[in-house]
This record gives structure tokens, sequence and C-alpha cells, in this order.
């Protein structure tokens, strides 16, 4: 006779377990401590067996009677309910250990070695910020859409579309790791496309007309500032490289005998030889005896450790103390742009070379990839005229524009 809630409550533990049963090879079994386990007899291959479907009243008779009917579509299917089970809990346990923080360090662990430090910091940084605290513990293979963009929302809230936008990949290329790795089936990013704010547009501030970059150069002659600092702003425009990587710059990178500067580039990790002209080389030589000594090795040690090189504020810092407007006149990385408009434009160097100073990838037409020695000679002579135009600027000559000459090209 099948059981009712009623029949259930009022039935009594004994000194030993025993059974109450229901239909369908559902029972109830009652042990002396009174506890009440749903148990599903059944047979498969030809013998008897058990399975465990739960305690009453956590699950109630209705809800053992769907575990029942549930376990008996498996049996059809020719398969035992308990090695289902099984296969379940080990599948469910495999999911739990490549959870999205998991398989998001094993990516990073993989792929960051190749990485400039600082883009290395900026994406495990941006992860452990925005993404870890909401989708770390969850099985990567379970991650859906509207989770990853409740995660870019709140990065996108909380600090700019720019970021979320970057959090966004960042969490796309974890997942088709875990694609790659079998630990998931797909990248849930693709469906957000166009479920972020557009991220307005802004180029980096640096002035085109000859004019106006000598009316900033005479600005920068008046710093009244610390030496250090004095000495990064003159070199900067000079030698037009990123500014992280003047930051970074150190002693025993540097020969001013043969007028080299030589490092890795940040970008894209490549050796990187950047030729010095004479007012680079004076520039240097000025500043030596005031930081070589200092340890750490940097040629622009921090205010406040010389452990530590030049805060990465410190260069548009001073140019806004000066009066300049870093939003719309020109920041740190814009001489980069001034140099390569002005290069080209004015002084005629071909895009080639201009570009491999900036320390770009340029490809060659037999695929051969960046040498730090290639156009050496022309980016010596090139460095060396760009920094007499840049004192022609300064002092406030006629601006014209210069031929373009054979060994330009």
């Amino acid at each position: 006779m099948p059981l009712t809630d009623a029949v259930i409550r009022a039935t009594k533990p004994r000194e030993r377990t025993f059974r109450v049963y229901d239909t369908g090879g559902l029972y109830l079994e009652v042990t002396p401590a009174g506890s009440k386990l749903w148990r599903l007899k059944y047979r498969f291959a030809g013998k008897e067996k058990r399975l465990a479907l739960g305690r009453y009243p956590e699950v109630g008779l209705a809800d053992a009677r769907v575990l029942r009917d549930e376990a008996r579509r498996v049996l059809a299917q020719g398969e035992d309910p308990a090695e289902r089970r099984r296969e379940e809990k080990l599948r469910r346990q495999e999911l739990a250990r490549h959870t999205f923080e998991a398989v998001a360090e094993e990516w990073f662990a993989h792929r960051s070695p190749g990485w400039a430090p600082s883009y290395a910091r900026g994406v495990i940084q941006r992860l452990r910020a925005y993404a870890f605290p909401y989708l770390g513990r969850r099985p990567v293979a379970e991650i859906e859409p509207p989770e990853v963009l409740a995660v870019v929302r709140r990065a996108e809230r909380e600090c700019s579309p720019y970021t979320a936008r970057k959090v966004l990949l960042h969490i796309g290329q974890v997942m088709r790791y875990a694609v790659s790795t079998g630990r998931a089936e797909r990248d849930p990013t693709p469906d957000l496309k166009g479920a972020l704010a557009p991220v307005e547009q802004r180029h980096m501030p640096a002035p085109e007309d000859p004019r106006e970059v000598g009316a900033l150069l005479r600005v920068i002659d008046g710093y009244q500032g610390t030496p250090v600092v004095r000495a990064a702003l003159r070199l900067l425009p000079l030698l037009f490289v990123r500014p992280g990587e003047l930051r970074h710059m150190r002693w025993e990178q540097v020969d001013l005998e043969a007028a080299e500067w030589r490092f890795t580039a940040s970008k894209t990790g490549h050796a990187h030889l950047v030729p010095l002209a004479r007012q680079a080389v004076a520039i240097l030589e000025e500043l030596r005896p005031q930081t070589a000594h200092l340890p750490g090795g940097w040629v622009f040690p921090g205010a406040r450790s010389a452990l530590r090189p030049l805060s990465a504020e410190a260069i548009n810092a001073a140019y806004r103390r000066m009066g300049i407007d870093t939003r719309n006149e020109i920041t740190a990385h814009g001489w980069r742009a001034v140099a390569r408009t002005l290069l080209a434009e004015r002084l005629g160097y071909e895009p080639d070379v201009v570009e491999h100073q900036l320390g770009h990838e340029v490809p060659d037409r037999l695929g051969r990839a960046y040498n730090r020695t290639r156009f050496l000679e022309q980016r010596r002579e090139m460095m060396q005229r760009w920094a007499d135009y840049l004192d022609m600027l300064r002092e406030g000559d006629k601006v014209v524009v210069l031929p373009v000459t054979g060994r330009n090209r």
C-alpha cells in the first residue's frame, strides 16, 4: 500500500532498524535513533542493489518518488543508477577542481613569461580585483554569459568602460584556454557583444605644429624642480621612448662613450638600442654624479627611495605644475607621436627607420623579426639630427621643412 505523509510522520523508531514500503521498490528505512532514510531497491545485471535517495523530511514523499522514477528511467536505458550517480559525483568533484580562478592562474602562468612585466601585472590585477571575487570559485565549465556580464558591468561602474572591456577580454582569454584544455565546452564572452557602453577613443595629446613643440620645449627648460625630474623632462623628447622605459633606465645599460642605451623594450620584450645624441649624452653626464652611486642603479631614482625608479606620474605631474595641459597639449607618452610625425613629415625619414627606433616590430620583406641593429647607422644619424632640430625649435628659429635627402631614406 502506498505511503502517505501522515503514515510517515506517525512511524516511530524501534529497537532495530525496519522498513516501511511505498511502491516501485521505494521504501523508508527507520533506524533506532529515529532517522528516516529513503532507499530504492532494484535489480541490475541479475543482482539486487540499493540506492540512497536522501533523508526524510528534507526529501519529502513526493520528491522521493520523483527520484525513484528518474532512477528507473536510467535502468530502462540499460544503466546502473548507482554507477550513474558515482560518475556524476566524480564529475562534480572534477568541476570543483577546475574553478575559474584555478584555470586563470594556470593560463597566466603559461602565457605571462612572454609578456612585459607591466602588462602582466595589469592582467592579473584586473582578474583579482574584478573576476576572482565573483567567478573565482565557479566551475569554469558552468560559467554563463549573465554571470560574466554582471562582473564586467561592476568593473564599468567601479572603474571605467575601458577597464570593463579589459576584464571581459581577459575572461574570454581564460575561457578559451579552458576550452582548448578540455575544461569547458564554450567561451561565453562573444555573447556579450554590444552589452557594454562604448569606450570614448582619446588619443594621447601631441602637437603636430613645430612652433607648438618649440614652445613646449621652452616651458620644459624652465622647470625648477629636482635635478632628477628635470633631466627626465629634458631627455624624454630627445629619446621618445615609452615613459616607463625612461623611468626604468639603469646606469649599467648606458654606455656614454659609445653613446648608446641598450635595454629590453617593455611592449615587445625585444632587446632595443637607442643611439644617444650629443645633447642626450650631456644630460646624462650632468646627472651621473648625482645618481650613479646610489643603490638600485636607477638613472632616475624615486624621490622617496633610491631603490625604486621615478614614479609613473612624475613627468605628467611636472607638466601640470608648469601649466602644461596633459589632456589637450602633451603627455609623457605623446613625445612618441611628436617624433613619429615630425621625423617623417619635416625631416623626411622613412617610416620603417622611425618605427624601428620607436621599438615597434617592423618585419621586412623576408619576414625577419625585429633586429635591434637594423638601420643602426641611419638611426644614429637620425637621432642626432632630431636633437639638433629640437634645439632649433626651442630657440624659436624660423621653422622650415628640411629637404629629404638620400641619407634619410
